[in-house]
C-alpha cells in the first residue's frame, strides 16, 4: 500500500491533523495508524480533559485559544448533537512569595493575548472563594472565562467520526520500523506484517513519539511520565470551585457530585515508566496530596478516597513545550510531539497548523516556527513555565 500521507497514533492529535487535511482541501490518500482502537490507554482519554489560556509563552496562549473558538462553535462544526460538555469553571493558579514574580510575569502575557485573566492577591481570593484558605499565599490568577473541563473521550469521537466521511483508511497496529532513503523517509512497517510506503510520515505518537522517532534515526527528548489521578467524595459541593492550583503543584477541582485530584509526583526521580505500568501509586494521595488539599481547603480535612487511575503523558525533557513543524534535514517527516500534558487542549490548533503548512506550505492561522525541531537539534529550550 502507498500513501501519500501516513500519520503514526490515531488519538486526538492524529486525528485533529487527519481532520484539517481535508478541511483545507488536501485530497490525496491519508492511513491514520493507531495501535489502541479502544483508547484504553491513550493520553487523550486518560487525562484531566482541561483547558486554560494561563501559559507563560504567547504561542501556547494561542494554541489553546483556537481550541477554545472550536468548543464556541462545536456544535456549527459537527452537527446538532456534538456537546463534550464542557464547564467553563476556569483555573486558579496560587502562588507564595517566591512564584509571585512568575504568576505577574505569565499574567502580563495573557493579558496581552486577550485571556480574561484576573490577579487577586490573597484577601480578594478569600472574598471570592470564602472556602479557600490563603495561608502561605502572595496572589493567585484566576481564569474567569475561556478555561475549564469537558469529555476528552466524546471530542476524540466527534473528530474520528466525522473522519469516516473523509475517505481516511483507519489502520489497527502499532508500528516497528520506518525506512529511509537519504534525507526521505520512504514507508512505515508495521506489526500486522504490512509495509505502507508514505510520501510524508506525521509522529502523533504521544508518549511513544521518542520511540517512533528512533525508528526513522531520529533523535527526540519525548518520553512517558506516569501521572496519578485520584477521585473523592467531600460533604461539602462547591459550585463555584474552579480547577485550583496549589503552589505545590497539587491541583483540585469538580467532577459532578466529586472531585479530581494529582499533581503530586516528585520533580526528583521522574523517569520513563514501564509503557505497561498503570498501577495507582496511592501513598501519593495519602502522603502528599491530602495534608495538601486540608491546608488549602480546611473542609477537605475529611474527604473519602473512591478510586484512580494512571495515564502517561507525552514529556519533552528538553523544555515540557512541543515539538511542531518537520525534521529540517528529513522534511517529510513531521513532529506533533511533547506536549507535556497539554496536548489535549491544543490538538486541534495543532492539527490546523500542520495541515496549513503541508497543504499551503506555510502557518497561516498560527505560526508554530518558535515550536519547531530546530532547537531540539541546538539543545536550546523554549521553555514553558506554566506547566501542569
Amino acid at each position: 500500500m502507498r500513501y501519500d500521507i501516513v500519520i503514526i497514533g490515531g488519538a486526538i492529535v492524529g486525528s485533529s491533523v487527519a481532520y484539517y487535511l481535508r478541511e483545507e482541501g488536501f485530497t490525496g490518500s491519508i492511513a491514520l495508524i493507531e495501535r489502541d482502537p479502544q483508547f484504553s490507554h491513550a493520553a487523550t482519554t486518560l487525562s484531566l480533559a482541561s483547558i486554560r489560556q494561563q501559559f507563560s509563552i504567547p504561542e501556547n496562549i494561542r494554541l489553546s485559544q483556537f481550541t477554545l473558538k472550536l468548543f464556541r462553535r462545536l456544535k456549527e462544526t459537527f452537527g446538532a448533537d456534538a456537546d463534550i460538555g464542557f464547564r467553563e469553571g476556569g483555573y486558579l493558579i496560587l502562588a507564595g512569595e517566591a512564584g509571585l514574580p512568575i504568576l505577574k510575569a505569565n499574567h502580563e502575557a495573557q493579558i496581552a493575548e486577550g485571556a480574561d485573566i484576573l490577579l487577586e492577591d490573597a484577601d480578594q481570593l478569600t472574598r471570592r472563594f470564602p472556602w479557600l484558605s490563603a495561608d502561605g499565599i502572595s496572589a493567585g490568577a484566576f481564569g474567569r472565562s475561556g478555561e475549564g473541563w469537558f469529555d476528552a473521550h466524546a471530542l476524540l469521537m466527534l473528530f474520528r467520526k466525522v473522519l469516516r466521511d473523509k475517505k481516511i483508511d483507519f489502520i489497527t497496529a502499532s508500528v516497528t520500523g520506518i525506512a529511509r532513503q537519504g534525507n526521505r523517509v520512504t514507508s512505515v512497517s508495521l506489526d500486522n506484517g504490512e509495509t505502507l510506503e508514505a510520501g510524508i510520515v506525521v509522529n502523533a505518537a504521544g508518549p511513544n513519539a521518542g520511540k517512533v522517532a528512533a525508528f526513522a534515526g531520529l533523535e527526540l527528548p519525548v518520553e512517558p511520565r506516569k501521572r496519578n489521578v485520584f477521585v473523592f467524595e467531600a460533604r461539602e459541593k462547591y459550585a463555584d470551585m474552579p480547577l485550583l492550583v496549589d503552589p505545590s503543584g497539587i491541583y483540585v477541582r469538580p467532577e459532578g457530585s466529586v472531585y479530581l485530584t494529582g499533581g503530586a509526583e516528585p520533580e526528583e526521580g521522574d523517569h520513563a515508566p514501564d509503557p505497561k505500568d498503570f498501577e495507582v501509586e496511592w501513598p501519593l494521595f495519602e502522603e502528599v496530596i491530602w495534608p495538601t488539599l486540608a491546608t488549602r481547603i480546611p473542609a477537605f480535612e475529611a474527604i473519602k478516597p473512591t478510586r484512580a487511575w494512571v495515564g502517561h503523558y507525552d514529556y519533552n525533557t528538553l523544555d515540557q513545550n512541543a515539538v511542531i513543524g518537520p525534521h529540517p534535514e528529513v522534511e517529510n517527516f513531521l513532529f506533533a510531539n511533547g506536549f507535556s500534558g497539554h496536548g489535549l487542549q491544543q490538538a486541534p490548533a495543532v492539527g490546523k497548523a500542520l495541515a496549513e503548512l503541508i497543504v499551503h506550505g506555510g502557518y497561516r492561522t498560527i505560526d508554530c516556527t518558535a515550536f519547531g525541531y530546530g532547537r531540539v537539534a541546538e539543545g536550546r529550550a523554549f521553555r514553558e513555565l506554566n506547566v501542569i
